[in-house]
């Protein structure tokens, strides 16, 4: 699904889910840096997005033609990572008949939270 994408071009992988998440791995490289070589806010929120995104598609009923589309997003940035890998792990908050609300820990690899961050998503049809 992500090949080809913006997360499939930032070497962003899906890695885990359970019942009440998805996770998964950015690596902090010159993809995902800004100028002075800090892994990007951008990224972050790229990460975080992309997460909740598919998060909130898969908790949808597969029949319905519905998806998810993005209505707003937040980021706090928290710590700066310079090196490494990033985990993001993307819990719901909401998951309502019109909209969702998902939670976004970005954490680096020593599981430091690097950025939270959380989206409003609109339930829509295809």
């Amino acid at each position: 699904m992500l090949p080809g994408t913006a997360p499939g071009n930032l070497g962003i992988v899906l890695t885990e889910h359970g019942p009440d998440f998805l996770r998964a791995t950015m690596p902090v490289d010159q993809r995902t840096k800004q100028p002075f070589g800090l892994l990007h806010g951008g990224s972050s929120v790229l990460l975080a997005e992309t997460l909740a995104s598919l998060g909130g598609y898969l908790c949808l009923d597969p029949g319905s033609g519905q998806q998810l589309a993005g209505l707003e997003i937040n980021a706090n940035h928290l710590k700066a990572v310079t090196e490494g890998e990033v985990t993001g792990t993307a819990r719901p908050i909401h998951l309502g008949r019109t909209t969702q609300v998902w939670e976004v820990r970005i954490e680096d690899a020593a599981g430091r939270l690097v950025c939270i961050s959380r989206m409003t998503g609109a339930v829509v049809g295809r």
